[in-house]
């Protein structure tokens, strides 16, 4: 299937519709099996590397379903690329001379700061919308500006578009010293050393399983790339780039909702495809609050358990990532008792409690804490997916809560999990969506 069928599939954007209006949940048990699927947070890196070259990518574990997949494809296409979706993996060729610059009338989403990244490494010059997703509040690009000047760019805003320009000889490798862990500049400075002249060298980068994905398919691709865990990492640069064939890792944000959830619903679930040496912490916390899980090769089984307070902080791989939060913010909802969380990375990602209020959550801030008092009846209610974890998080209660919870703008919740309608009525859960 081309991008322009998916496109077909889903009018109403120059890429993909974003009209999936709600998700309609009852009070539900679950109870089944459920595959995870390919990782959006990894997905979305490697289709900005295949800009990196001339010849055919291949990905395997494609999540064709995801809204934000399938408006990078539709990206891809405008800028030069030709995308075939082909079941559950993604052929990605180059249709014609690639254009650097980006007009894009639909949705903008963050990735195309790593579009800008590799077009100015591949072309010489860039431009892209200022990026879109998630509102995490103070979340700005100032990072990837500072990992392009490093290794020679201009970089300015004009018109509502993010530019770069390289210098006549191209970019030229450098030391990046990161004042933050970043993932997204992490993988930005791999994407432009991969053809930069001579070596460059991040420090203090975000090593974390989405970025030794893009580093693994950019070897493939010809890359020479060093990781010294969060110390540095070195990547020689080469002047071009060949095809690849990678199959992307398996989504542990996804694997991690469903765990909770059949925790939180009492459920017996088996998660097959489930990354555990991904999520080797968050599961030493939720072990810790009572769920029980067992182990087997790539699969999870669920089984039996009772959701007990929590007290997390967000930090760098291998901690809990920020991402993780607001289903901490569900486990403890549905505990007796008080739970804290931290987010040390996006101190204003709390937004969601207002509309947990609206199904019966009792939460405060407090010093940069949510304090979330659990144990309360939870009532089902209309509510508003904010952005894509608030929206899976006011799912998985509304399978907790009595009657019916109605999940609006729930097209945010389809950014990020693959067939979750599908999903949660294998696992016999009252779903429906409109």
């Amino acid at each position: 299937m081309l991008t322009s069928d998916l496109i077909e599939a889903n009018p109403g954007e120059q890429g993909v519709s974003e009209q999936l209006s709600t998700i309609t949940v009852g009070q539900s048990r679950l109870e089944g099996e459920v595959f995870v699927s390919g990782a959006k947070n990894s997905v979305l890196r490697l289709m900005a590397a295949t800009l990196l070259t001339g010849q055919r990518v291949v990905i395997r574990n494609y999540p064709a379903g995801l809204l934000d997949a399938i408006v990078h494809a539709g990206m891809l296409d405008e800028i030069g690329k030709s995308c075939r979706v082909e079941g559950s993996t993604l052929v990605v060729e180059e249709a014609r001379p690639l254009s650097s610059r980006l007009d894009w009338r639909g949705r903008s989403i963050r990735n195309t700061l790593l579009v800008l990244g590799a077009l100015t490494a591949r072309t010489g010059a860039g431009a892209v919308p200022l990026p879109g997703g998630c509102d995490l509040g103070d979340r700005k690009y100032d990072l990837h500006e500072l990992v392009l000047r490093s290794l020679g760019a201009e970089v300015w805003t004009e018109g509502g578009m993010l530019c770069a320009q390289a210098p006549s000889g191209g970019l030229t490798g450098a030391h990046i010293h990161l004042p933050i862990r970043s993932t997204g500049a992490t993988e930005n400075a791999l994407l432009c050393g991969s053809l930069a002249k001579g070596e460059t060298v991040v420090w203090n980068p975000h090593v974390r399983p989405e970025v030794l994905d893009l580093v693994k398919l950019l070897r493939t691709m010809g890359a020479e790339i060093d990781v010294f865990g969060q110390e540095s990492i070195r990547v020689k640069g080469a002047p071009e780039l060949g095809g690849a064939q990678h199959t992307t890792i398996s989504d542990n944000m996804e694997a991690l909702t469903w765990l909770i959830g059949a925790t939180v619903t009492g459920g017996d679930v088996t998660i097959h495809n489930f990354p555990l040496a991904d999520l080797e912490v968050p599961l030493i916390f939720l072990r810790g609050s009572g769920a029980k899980f067992y182990l087997g090769n790539d699969s999870v089984i669920v089984r039996g358990g009772c959701a007990y307070p929590v007290e997390i902080s967000t930090g760098p791989f291998p901690g809990i990532n920020s991402d993780m939060q607001p289903l901490f913010a569900v486990y403890g909802a549905c505990a007796r008792g008080k739970s804290t969380i931290v987010d040390l990375r996006f101190p204003d990602r709390y937004g969601y409690r207002e509309e947990f209020a609206k199904i019966g959550v009792s939460s405060r801030v407090a010093n940069g804490a949510l304090l979330v008092e659990g144990g309360a009846a939870l009532e089902g209610a209309r509510v508003r997916a904010l952005d894509l974890r608030c929206g899976i998080a006011l799912t998985l209660l509304g399978l907790v809560a009595r009657g019916e919870t109605v999940v609006e703008d729930a097209w945010q919740v389809e950014r990020g999990y693959n067939d979750i309608v599908g999903k949660l009525r294998t696992l016999g859960a009252k779903v429906s969506a409109s």
